[in-house]
């Protein structure tokens, strides 16, 4: 009797893998992945070289890992086995909390965020010594968590940053924020929810301002958190906050050598990332002319991501916003595409991104 129970499940398990290793062969390639917002891996080219220097082996395993048929659902029943099964407080670091994606941004590596400080620092000394220079940082959304979560030392961020950004003054929004301002299924904060950010940024700055905005509906999106837990939650909804200003004023990516509106509503449409709607998403050196404006003065923001959403809320008292993400463009070239003149300056980071080490 037990042998016959064994046969049948060894017959039970190929019966599986066969079924699963044609599954794989006939199922058509896709291109992206809705859920991670991200082009998946291709067959790779077959070639000599390829085989005998491994890199066909080491792409194939990356296109075997994304085309796997019922990639997603195999992702769901993997988190649902560690969170309810092995009782873990996270899977591959990304969990579910009162409705809410995480991930925690742990630990803190203090050389990453030394070296993120050098690079705006060897900015400030080259192009901003006569300028009112200011800094923020932006926590990740785990930081609001209680303290049953692993989360980054801020405090020691802050005291790398004042140590190499001298002479600037250092704008402290993380204790006005909360959890609740940031999407749920996507690492960014909320638009409609940062007015209290800019106003704290522009009091700072000396700036006096009560400008009001018309709340508008994108339309619903799933972050890119989404993708990566394994989790079913609801979708957020993205709204924008706008008013003749910001409808009138024209921005110019100097990639694409492209003017467009502040807001790219077809974007948001045929985008595989949402948030492209802010400034059309991710790129090197944007500028915002503002149409109305009643100033000569300008605002130049080093940013990362977060940026794109907050730079339309800070274009009331500037004839120009220009925005720079170090991600994508090497510091050492600004002076090719921007005259620095009196300009006021935000720094503008994400603690995930002083942590990394990815400004050039």
């Amino acid at each position: 009797m037990e042998k016959t129970k064994n046969v049948i499940i060894i017959i039970e398990f190929v019966f599986v893998l066969i079924v699963m290793l044609v599954a794989n062969i006939v199922k058509l390639d896709d291109a992206v992945s809705v859920t991670e917002r991200r082009k998946l891996a291709q067959f790779p080219a077959f070639t000599k070289n390829s085989v005998f220097s491994g890199k066909f082996a080491s792409d194939f395993d990356k296109y075997a890992v994304d085309q796997f048929v019922r990639r997603d659902s195999f992702k769901e029943i993997k988190y649902w086995f560690s969170m309810n099964i092995f009782n873990q407080k996270d899977s591959n670091k990304m969990f579910v909390k009162d409705g809410s994606i995480y991930k925690l941004e742990y630990p803190l590596n203090e050389n990453a965020v030394k070296k993120s400080a050098e690079k705006l620092q060897t900015v400030q000394e080259k192009y901003l010594k006569n300028a009112n220079v200011y800094y923020s940082i932006i926590p990740d959304k785990t930081y609001y968590l209680d303290d049953n979560y692993l989360k980054m030392d801020y405090e020691k961020i802050e005291e790398i940053m004042a140590e190499k950004l001298q002479d600037t003054k250092y704008i402290d929004i993380k204790n006005i924020l909360t959890k609740d301002d940031f999407y749920n299924t996507d690492l960014h904060w909320k638009q409609e929810n940062i007015i209290k950010v800019v106003n704290i940024l522009n009091t700072n700055m000396g700036i006096v301002s009560q400008t009001n905005y018309e709340e508008k509906i994108a339309g619903e999106f799933y972050g890119t958190y989404y993708g990566q837990v394994g989790a079913k939650v609801n979708a957020d909804t993205i709204k924008y906050l706008t008013n003749s200003n910001i409808e009138n004023a024209i921005t110019y990516n100097y990639e694409t050598n492209q003017y467009s509106k502040v807001y790219d509503l077809e974007k948001f449409e045929t985008s595989s990332d949402k948030y492209d709607i802010y400034l059309s998403g991710a790129t090197p050196l944007i500028t915002i002319e503002n149409q109305n404006a009643n100033t000569d003065k300008e605002l130049l923001i080093f940013r990362d991501s977060f940026g794109s959403s907050i730079a339309p809320l800070l274009l009331e008292n500037y004839k120009k916003v220009t925005l720079i993400d170090l991600r994508y463009m090497n510091g050492q070239l600004l002076e090719s595409y921007i005259e620095f003149s009196n300009q006021d300056v935000l720094m503008l980071y994400s603690g995930t991104v002083l942590n990394q080490n990815i400004l050039k």
